[in-house]
């Protein structure tokens, strides 16, 4: 670290004049990132995303719908009702440019009482979407005879994109004043202060610039919008919080030179280990195949990368200009010695009972866990926009009046290697058809033979060898038979989100057939979601924990400082969840109940297990300095824990300002993310730090440092000390 300390410092004014440079040159971009996000992110390469292919290439099934909920006005009549949703609809065709659109009767059940709904078709979105929107809002504004109100996909992937452009204001909003303050509080000058957060925001901004330039390569998800700045704003600040509080001491001693070289060799070195744990923990996320996680991996460490490298180039070019102006416009005094005695006196205090301190964090940890074993785990949905947008309200209307929540479709496409209506694939069909109505969990199967009412091949050819019949019956051929292609919809007796539906799909998908079969629904689209993830976090996590385990060993050359600190992280997260079920799916402390977000888990696992371990390697790397003098445990603890506790806890409640202010947003995801990560460090800033790691260094001793090669005895340790 020497030479590229010295390297650095001697490049600072260049380097200086390329942050300004990238600042301006990225800052453009990370304006446009909003226009390319799109969708919640849960798409993958599979077989759910391949038949909803083939339905809109050979079934005629639309890539995107939009509906339109209708509410009769008093006074109007039926007929008049029905004839002003027709003339809207037509209108909506010509407007949009739109496919088709399906006109609701009261025959096809897409009427009922004063409410209705239409359905407009789009074969293809050529970026377009956003205008034909708002053609057709301007017919909603025309009728007086009804309300029409706007939801679907495209309506409700836009109000997200735009609910979370809201909650990411309202977050820093709240969360940079706070973190001034607590920035305010550990330095008492302007100055020291608003340098943290003029280099999160250049991290953030920075970051999502780059990511723009992601989009024409992967589909970016609205939620990376509040993923970056959360993940930036808190890492950067921490990392230059912990930065100059080093800085500070040096420059009391040293000149600008030496405290800066100093700096970057201890803080800098520390800075480096940490981005390094965090790196790793959101690259486990790449293992799982779905676009969010890819999409938060890749913003993720990116904006980890950016971090560190703002911490390591920018930061110490400001402070070698600013020098001892550090501690200008000073508004508060604040003495470190006083604090430094408190947390020596209370390490000391806890590390006379660590068997005491340990079991009582142990029973607080465990206690809080209990609750996981009821998580119930969801994939986002409408539910996750905030009720006061209109396209929300009009979906759970259109819910609760028209869909029947306690039944789920599956789509079914058989593929022969010959036509359909040839006499082998036919009776094969019909095969596979009275399989299907045998499940005991299928309530009903729409086909060729409820369509024609027929029970077997033999007849429907028949049917088809007649002239004048098979031209009655051609419309109804071609909504279910195409080429080598036969459409089945299998309606089964349990909610689309039941473990019963995906294990339907997961059953049919492995049964052996003649036909290739393509399955598709919502129950497909979860089980593979689900089943990406259960199968590919393994791996993810083996990644980050060998990984971190092995880093952490280089850092502190401990063999059990490391494995410690993996255990106890892995107890804190899982006390987070615990937490996390409690608060939002028993719905305490005032919060609307829900199910926890299917991401959640393993956001939090990997943002947290990384930025956890910031305190790790800051508050070890210290002991581990003063264990290198002394070569006693006892004393490097007590002594670590006092020169770091003070600069630590104020980088935590930073952290959890920064994270936490994401509890006030409005999209569900989001608050319980912010939420989760402001808890695991709170867990992790207090019972964690201040009892389990003074009590756990205590019982363990010198084995700590195991791996420390202890070539010079105490005695010549302690006599470099004094000299």
């Amino acid at each position: 670290m020497n030479k590229v300390a010295n390297a650095l410092y001697a490049s600072r004014k260049i380097l200086l004049v390329l942050w300004i440079i990238l600042i301006i040159g990225f800052g453009f971009y990370a304006a446009k990132l909003p226009s390319v996000l799109g969708g919640n992110g849960f798409e993958m390469k599979g077989m759910y995303k391949d038949t909803e292919q083939l339905l809109v290439d050979k079934f005629d099934v639309s890539e995107a719908q939009i509906i339109v909920l209708f509410e009769k006005k008093d006074g109007v009549s039926d007929s008049k009702f029905q004839q002003t949703i027709a003339q809207y609809m037509q209108k909506a065709k010509e407007k949009s440019d739109a496919s088709k659109v399906d006109i609701p009767t009261a025959s096809n059940k897409m009427i009922k009482g004063s409410t209705a709904y239409g359905i407009i078709h789009f074969n293809h979105d050529d970026g377009t979407m956003d205008k034909r929107v708002e053609k057709i809002r301007t017919l909603s504004a025309e009728e007086k005879e009804m309300s029409g109100k706007l939801t679907g996909g495209p309506i409700i992937e836009k109000d997200m994109n735009t609910a979370s452009q809201a909650d990411l204001a309202k977050a820093e909003a709240i969360g940079i004043p706070v973190a001034l303050v607590v920035l305010l509080l550990a330095f008492g000058g302007v100055v020291a202060a608003a340098i943290p957060l003029m280099i999160g925001i250049v991290t953030v901004v920075t970051t999502m610039g780059v990511v723009y330039f992601f989009h024409p390569y992967t589909e970016l998800s609205i939620f990376i919008l509040n993923v970056i700045p959360m993940i930036g704003l808190a890492l950067s600040i921490d990392f230059a919080l912990l930065f100059i509080n080093r800085f500070k001491e040096e420059i009391q001693t040293k000149s600008v030179e030496q405290a800066i070289k100093i700096t970057i060799q201890t803080a800098g070195r520390s800075v480096i280990f940490s981005g390094l744990c965090v790196f790793i923990g959101l690259a486990g996320m790449l293992f799982i195949q779905v676009d969010i996680f890819q999409n938060v991996a890749l913003g993720g460490m990116a904006v980890v990368f950016i971090a560190v490298f703002s911490a390591l180039t920018l930061l110490p070019s400001i402070l070698a200009i600013l020098g001892t102006r550090i501690n200008r416009l000073r508004i508060l005094k604040v003495s470190e010695q006083g604090g430094q005695s408190r947390w020596r006196s209370f390490a000391t205090f806890v590390m006379k009972k660590p068997v005491t301190m340990t079991i009582v964090s142990l029973i607080i940890l465990l206690v809080a866990l209990i609750p996981v074993r009821d998580m119930h785990l969801e994939i986002p949905s409408s539910e996750a926009l905030p009720t006061k947008y209109e396209s929300r309200q009009a979906f759970d209307t259109y819910n609760d009046t028209f869909i029947n929540k306690n039944t789920a479709d599956v789509y079914f496409v058989l593929e022969a290697k010959q036509d359909m209506l040839n006499e082998k694939p036919l009776t094969n069909a019909f095969t596979f058809i009275k399989q299907l109505k045998e499940d005991s969990l299928v309530k009903q199967v729409d086909s060729i033979s409820t369509a024609l009412n027929v029970k077997s091949s033999d007849q429907l050819q028949a049917m088809l060898e007649n002239p004048q019949i098979s031209a009655q019956t051609k419309p109804a051929v071609d909504s279910f038979i195409n080429g080598h292609y036969m459409l089945i919809k299998a309606t089964l007796d349990t909610d689309q989100n039941s473990d019963q539906a995906k294990d339907f799909v997961r059953k049919w998908k492995d049964k052996r057939s003649p036909f290739t079969v393509h399955i598709g629904g919502y129950p497909k689209f979860e089980q593979e979601i689900f089943d990406e993830i259960y199968e590919k976090a393994p791996y993810g996590l083996a990644l980050v924990l060998f990984s971190t385990y092995v880093i952490l060993m280089i850092a502190f050359r401990s063999v059990l400082i490391p494995l410690k600190a993996i255990i106890m992280n892995i107890l804190s997260l899982t006390a987070t969840f615990g937490l996390l079920v409690w608060l939002f799916q028993n719905g305490h402390l005032g919060l609307t109940e829900s199910n926890i977000a299917l991401v959640l888990p393993v956001f939090v696992f990997g943002l947290v297990f990384g930025l956890s371990m910031d305190y790790e390697v800051f508050l070890i790397s210290r002991i581990h300095e003063v264990y290198h003098q002394t070569l006693d445990n006892n004393v490097a603890t007590v002594e670590g824990l006092a020169s770091t506790s003070k600069i630590i806890t104020s980088a935590a409640l930073i952290m959890i300002v920064i994270t936490g202010a994401f509890a006030f947003t409005d999209v569900t995801p989001v608050k319980q993310m912010g939420v989760g990560i402001a808890l695991a460090i709170f867990i992790d800033a207090t019972i964690v730090r201040m009892l389990l790691v003074p009590s756990l260094m205590k019982l363990l001793g010198d084995a700590n440092w195991w791996f420390f090669t202890k070539k010079r005895d105490k005695s010549s340790s302690n006599e470099q000390l004094k000299s």
